[in-house]
């Protein structure tokens, strides 16, 4: 679990799906099995708020976007202005947000190529590609996959990259495009 201050009335708190697991849950669950969810944000509210050193009390607007080969990422943003909010009490209101595409980052061009070799050979011709803060990420939507074993793409991807956090909001505001929509079939055009 990765935690980051934000602000004075914000967090973040990164899970991969092996740290579910290690905590006893499935992703799964969490759409599902309410009390050991709940359970699973009390622990991490107080983890948070001794390694961050917040005091948290009042209402917690809770948001979890669940990242397809990513894990989950958790914006808590602690809302100190409730009225009528007792000494000692927390009180969560939790969004639950699935993302259905797959984000992966790659230090060098070269296993872009190769991912794309493999990705070709697969049928699979899409992705868009992105350059921000000294690392190329590939973006491939849910429609790109659709017909696939997704499973089978994460483990090809995983094998030369990195599953990633940022968010394609993110890299569509921030970083340099390279290929939009065809990345696959433009890298395996001119490398392959």
């Amino acid at each position: 679990m990765r935690l980051e201050r934000l602000s004075t009335n914000q967090f973040k708190i990164f899970l991969t799906f092996d740290d579910l697991i290690e905590r006893g849950l499935t992703k799964d669950d969490l759409w599902h099995d309410l009390p050991r969810v709940h359970s699973l944000f009390h622990d991490m509210m107080y983890e948070a708020s001794d390694e961050l050193g917040l005091e948290l009390e009042g209402l917690l607007l809770v948001n979890v976007h669940l990242m397809q080969a990513q894990g989950m990422l958790i914006i808590v943003t602690q809302n100190t202005d409730s009225p009528d909010v007792e000494d000692d009490y927390v009180e969560m209101k939790v969004t639950l947000d699935e993302s259905r595409e797959l984000i992966f980052s790659f230090d060098e061009f070269e296993s872009i190529i190769q991912v794309s070799s493999h990705l070709r050979d697969l049928g699979i011709d899409g992705g868009s590609l992105y350059y921000m803060n000294d690392k190329y990420y590939m973006l491939i939507g849910d429609d790109e996959v659709e017909g696939y074993n997704r499973e089978h793409i994460i483990a090809i991807m995983s094998e030369f990259s990195s599953a990633s956090i940022i968010t394609s909001y993110r890299l569509i505001e921030y970083g340099k495009r390279i290929c939009y929509k065809n990345a696959i079939k433009e890298i395996a055009t001119y490398f392959l």
